[in-house]
């Protein structure tokens, strides 16, 4: 399910400026209807009378408007297949050849100073991650008087370049109409019916046609005059994007379909995998097709290209964008054997699988394993019924992740010295000093007492290194990895014992027995993996996800993208247990968390690696 959010602003008390009727009411009306109907999780509201968000006031002020643009917008917090909306009614002003927004406290006589230039608020805008961007403006008011051209030339131009989806209320050389019968702007109402059930207007495409007969009818009809709504959307096929899920047709979709596969042909992967996903949100999780393709994307993005040139001993080179080319034949194949228990802890299944991976060397004989999890969708968190739940792994949603390679094994501490660097003279060898904090020493263990800053440096010199993308996986891909396609409390099944996993035996789960407690690592590969390929999910050190920690999942992104932002973006997520916890907290729906620059022996982690862009 995509993330969806939205700006709305409506102005009708300008300092310096003539008053508008309906410009509130209009920012009122397009809020009710992306919460009510478009489904979107959260709307930043600016009026004349809005109420305070997070104790800040909304007045929809230059300093006000501004604030939020710089600090939503700081860092990406979406990604492919999220939406944001950015609605504007109020003044529009163009002044020295650029667009103008008109907060309330904006002066016709000191533009530059009080206004808020629309370029900026599209650059800002595009920072958010969501590959659908759309920017609403109802914004050429007529104030009585004509004041040269209006807004929408310089605009439209940089929303060409940008490719945000920008919709406007009337042509440069023309006003936007407030109707007093309707008690809304001519085009706001247009605008409402076309994306709600008078309409149905599904996509961009549909929208624009329905906004050009609708608008220039209700104006001619309550003012007698002109008005030319238009719309920008490029390259082309943002046109054919879907805005309003619920009413896509079954054409809708198989255009989308033929755009996502002509950015396959043309081997924009980036693109193509952004249009698939949008494919499998229209169809609510459930095209086989889309699934299949998100995971053929993912291979082609690790297929060798031919390169313009040859490659220094057939290494890792940067190739056509989106794609990273690898050694000839890079993927291998590994067979292993995956176990499944009943509710008392007892073996019940025992069963071979396979996967692909690749090595990385690095260096003194020291390699990295990464294996090839296919993109999906599951149900993340855990079921009401799960004995011993807690309130933070709730509610329950659908995530599709795309496909993705992470670490076969926890990052050991042979790893980890290899890349962070052996080199050390006498005196930091006596003081112990050997860039491994490890606690429990071995080269096959894994690497413990790492902070999160320490885990992302670590990934930072192993892209240097590789030229590959790692990084820490996100909780979603952390889970949906774990899970390989369970839905049970673990992954081998109901329950577990210390046979399989590396915990705290004292402490069992359901109806399995007492067990070994270790008080310390074990080797990495020591017991079953997961149907993916994966050792040690569950217990043996906790990893840092990429994810700062929420307290629930209210508002949790639902494209595999990390959540990036929380009440305190200090502390940050952990997942899977460890050897000193219970079995209750080694469960594939546990989350923990800690401050960023916390170190304990019973923390590491597993990094991913995907396509570099």
């Amino acid at each position: 399910m995509a993330k969806n959010w939205a700006i709305a602003i409506g102005i009708n008390q300008y300092d310096y400026l003539q008053p508008l009727n309906y410009a509130k009411r209009d920012a009122l009306l397009m809020q009710e209807f992306l919460v009510n109907e478009a489904g979107f999780e959260r709307i930043f509201f600016f009026s004349d009378d809005s109420p305070e968000l997070a104790g800040k006031s909304t007045r929809p002020t230059r300093t006000n408007l501004l604030r939020v643009l710089r600090q939503l917008f700081e860092k990406p917090f979406m990604g492919a297949g999220d939406n944001f909306w950015f609605f504007f009614s109020g003044h529009g002003i163009r002044y020295a050849d650029r667009d103008y927004l008109m907060p309330c406290d904006g002066d016709p006589e000191d533009i530059e100073n009080t206004a808020i230039a629309i370029n900026f608020v599209s650059e800002r805008l595009r920072r958010c991650g969501a590959d659908n961007v759309i920017l609403i403006l109802d914004a050429c008011r007529n104030e009585g008087k004509k004041t040269g051209e209006g807004i929408g030339r310089q605009t439209a131009e940089e929303a060409r370049q940008q490719g945000v989806i920008s919709i406007f209320s009337c042509i440069p050389q023309q006003y936007s109409y407030e109707i007093d019968a309707l008690q809304q702007g001519a085009f706001t109402t247009a605008l409402l019916e076309g994306l709600g059930i008078q309409g149905k207007c599904a996509t961009v495409e549909r929208l624009e046609q329905y906004l050009k007969f609708r608008v220039p009818e209700l104006v001619r009809q309550y003012k007698n005059t002109r008005q030319t709504p238009y719309v920008i959307a490029e390259p082309v096929n943002k046109s054919h994007l879907i805005l309003v899920p619920r009413y896509a047709t079954l054409a809708d979709i198989a255009t989308l379909k033929n755009d996502a596969y002509q950015a396959e042909v043309n081997r924009n992967l980036d693109l193509a995998e952004q249009l698939w996903i949008r494919v499998l949100a229209a169809a609510s999780g459930q095209d086989m097709e889309a699934i299949k393709a998100i995971q053929r994307i993912e291979r082609l993005r690790w297929e060798p290209q031919e390169p313009s040139s040859p490659l220094p001993n057939s290494r890792i080179e940067n190739s056509t964008k989106g794609i990273f080319t690898v050694e000839k034949n890079p993927l291998k194949t590994f067979q292993f054997e995956v176990v499944t228990v009943n509710v008392k802890g007892n073996i019940t299944n025992r069963h071979n699988e396979e996967a692909e991976y690749f090595e990385e060397d690095l260096g003194n004989g020291v390699t990295l394993e990464m294996v090839q999890i296919p993109g999906g969708t599951f149900t993340m968190g855990s079921p009401r019924g799960e004995a011993e739940r807690y309130d933070s792994e709730s509610p329950p949603h659908q995530v599709t992740v795309p496909g993705f390679f992470m670490g076969k094994y926890l990052v050991t501490q042979e790893q980890y010295q290899a890349i962070m660097g052996s080199n050390i003279n006498i005196f930091q060898k006596i003081l112990g000093n050997n860039n491994n904090p490890s606690n429990f020493k071995g080269d096959k263990l894994p690497v413990e007492q790492i902070s999160w800053d320490e885990a992302v440096e670590f990934c930072k010199k192993l892209n240097q290194k590789t030229r590959r993308k790692y990084r820490l996986p996100s909780e979603a891909e952390w889970e949906y990895a774990c899970r390989a396609g369970t839905t049970t409390p673990f992954y081998f099944g109901e329950t577990i014992t210390t046979d399989l996993v590396n915990y705290n035996g004292n402490y069992p789960y359901g109806s399995a027995p007492k067990g070994e407690y270790r008080e310390q690592t074990t080797n990495i590969g020591i017991f079953p993996p997961n149907s993916f390929g994966l050792y040690d999910m569950h217990g043996n050190v906790w990893e840092w996800c990429q994810d700062a920690y929420n307290d629930n999942y209210q508002g949790a992104p639902k494209n595999g993208s990390a959540w990036l932002t929380s009440k305190n973006n200090d502390i940050k997520l952990l997942r899977g247990g460890s050897w000193l916890d219970s079995m209750r907290n080694c469960r594939s729906a546990i989350r923990g968390n800690y401050a960023r620059a916390f170190r304990i022996t019973d923390v590491g982690f597993r990094v991913v690696a995907v396509a570099v862009t």
